[in-house]
């Protein structure tokens, strides 16, 4: 895995604990934005490679090459500690979605936020 250890010894006190766990959810959030872009990255090269395989006369899938990529990444998974099963899930579900909106099924992301007429649940307002 990347980045600093996390197999620091915890906290002996309220405060130290306290200030530990805002450390560590400020690095899952950094995380989160950044797996979220490769996510956006990934999407992008997906939809190139439709309108290339378009270009070919080729079908958008390709369940061999799918099937590879999988395997692939759960090797990976599994040399770095990660859960294989999980990153089998995880691709499988990328690959659904890219293959929808390569097939013209899907615009690949999710459905606009419901429109609030009575302005509730807006971002800023207090409680949120």
């Amino acid at each position: 895995m990347s980045g600093e250890s996390l197999d620091r010894e915890v906290p002996g006190s309220s405060e130290e604990a306290r200030g530990r766990l805002d450390e560590l959810r400020q690095r899952i959030g950094a995380v989160d934005e950044e797996l979220i872009r490769i996510i956006g990255d990934r999407r992008d090269l997906v939809l190139e490679i439709g309108r290339v395989k378009s270009t070919l006369g080729l079908p958008v899938m390709d369940p061999g090459q799918e099937a590879a990529v999988v395997r692939k990444a759960a090797r990976r998974a599994r040399s770095l500690g990660v859960d294989e099963e999980m990153t089998r899930d995880v691709l499988w579900r990328i690959i659904a979605a890219a293959r929808a909106a390569q097939e013209g099924k899907s615009e690949w992301g999710p459905p606009p936020p419901p429109e609030d007429p009575e302005g509730e649940g807006r971002e800023g307002q207090e409680g949120s």
